[in-house]
């Protein structure tokens, strides 16, 4: 590994290698290495399990069995396990079978799920989220997710089914933010990702295409900004008032949008410029491809991932992610020198136990795409499998004869 590597790792704190992990690694050290967070808290590697939504809860938010045995054995040999987007008020699911974390009712399942990840040996993050105007189907295997009955979709400004939220409404919804933050550490969880991605609600707010208001919410990308630095504000003033120094909290956000009033990537060294001078404790890019190039904003030539790191400079940690699926790829990434951390999603739905795989370098032995005869290998829940048939790019590709026949 290069020296532009190490130096890159060790601004995420005390960089020791681990000597068991070591020996049967030779290839990936400093990726088994632990890092110090900014609070304090130390993680034993640089490996991240991505958010997997996963379609699996009850109607109600609760947890479900499904649930239980698809993140039962996936935290193993990670540093941390980021759950499933977490609706954090119920007008706000995205998914059908999405999890919550809105009131008392849920605190039983946080809890079980908190312990579940821990028990693995990973720090349990939970992601708190608000889809906003966004609502997720896929191809008629989903139903729409349901919200209560009298409830409407908010949203920056009116679009379709959802209206634009008003005063009161976004003083409800940073709270609702606050209060899944307070559940949270009532769980037990060690921290929560502050979902800013993906188009959804946060990031609603950011984008001039899905924020045309004209008060201190909107206009200038300043004002814009506002409400996402509000919810941060707000989450951290929880882990204050609860006096929980060493509760982590991250913050994930997509770097680009398309169209002409859409975010670029000058808009998202803006919004890291201001989420650094917050106390959070990384960030985390969400890409389809970790080598995917800029569009706007900066040099198209440049990896999103090499602008976001030099941007950020050592300020704070990032997550890394996009379509790392093998061994090679994975070590590939972290080499590159761009991510303090690799998150992986699709390795980890097709192999629970790749931490163990990567550490032993096991190469052949990691799966790469998905056999829809070995169902009973994946403990995927059934909505997501049915998904996954489909072969849509978000998910794992099937195995090259199955493509060939759809």
């Amino acid at each position: 590994m290069n020296h532009d590597t190490l130096k890159t790792c060790a601004r995420c704190g005390d960089f020791r290698p681990i000597p068991m992990i070591t020996t049967m690694n030779p290839a990936g050290i400093a990726l088994f290495s632990p890092c110090r967070l900014n609070n304090g808290i130390a993680l034993k590697n640089r490996l991240v399990v991505a958010p997997m939504t996963h379609y699996a809860s009850h109607e109600d938010g609760a947890l479900s069995d499904e649930e239980r045995r698809f993140i039962g054995n996936r935290a193993q040999g990670f540093g941390m396990f980021i759950t499933a987007a977490t609706c954090v008020s119920p007008e706000g699911k995205s998914f059908y079978g999405e999890p919550e974390a809105a009131g008392e009712q849920h605190l039983p399942g946080l809890r079980e799920t908190a312990r579940i990840i821990q028990a693995q040996g990973a720090k349990a993050i939970l992601q708190l989220h608000h889809g906003g105007k966004s609502v997720v189907m896929h191809d008629g295997v989903l139903p729409y997710p349901a919200i209560p009955a009298g409830a409407q979709r908010l949203a920056p400004s009116a679009d379709g089914e959802a209206r634009e939220a008003a005063q009161a409404d976004i003083r409800a919804l940073i709270g609702a933010f606050a209060r899944a933050a307070e559940l949270a550490i009532r769980a037990g969880f060690d921290g929560v990702e502050i979902h800013g991605a993906n188009g959804f609600l946060l990031q609603q707010f950011y984008s001039a295409k899905s924020n045309r208001r004209t008060d201190e919410w909107g206009g200038s990308r300043e004002r814009r900004m506002r409400f996402p630095l509000a919810v941060v504000d707000a989450v951290v003033a929880v882990r204050e008032a609860m006096q929980r120094p060493g509760f982590i909290i991250g913050y994930r956000f997509s770097p680009e949008e398309d169209g002409a009033d859409g975010l670029t990537m000058a808009d998202s060294f803006a919004l890291i410029d201001a989420l650094t001078e917050k106390p959070l404790q990384y960030l985390h890019v969400s890409l389809a491809s970790f080598h995917g190039k800029a569009r706007r904003g900066a040099d198209a030539n440049q990896t999103r991932m090499h602008l976001l790191h030099s941007h950020i400079n050592g300020r704070i940690p990032l997550i890394g992610v996009g379509n790392l699926l093998d061994r090679p790829a994975i070590l590939s990434a972290w080499e590159s020198g761009w991510a303090d951390f690799v998150g992986l999603g699709k390795a980890v739905m097709l192999n629970p136990d790749l931490a163990e795989l990567l550490a032993q370098g096991k190469d052949g032995d990691i799966i790469t795409e998905l056999d829809p005869a070995r169902a009973d290998r994946y403990g995927i829940p059934e909505r997501l499998w049915q998904l996954c048939l489909k072969a849509p790019d978000w998910l794992p590709p099937l195995k090259r004869e199955e493509r060939q026949k759809n």
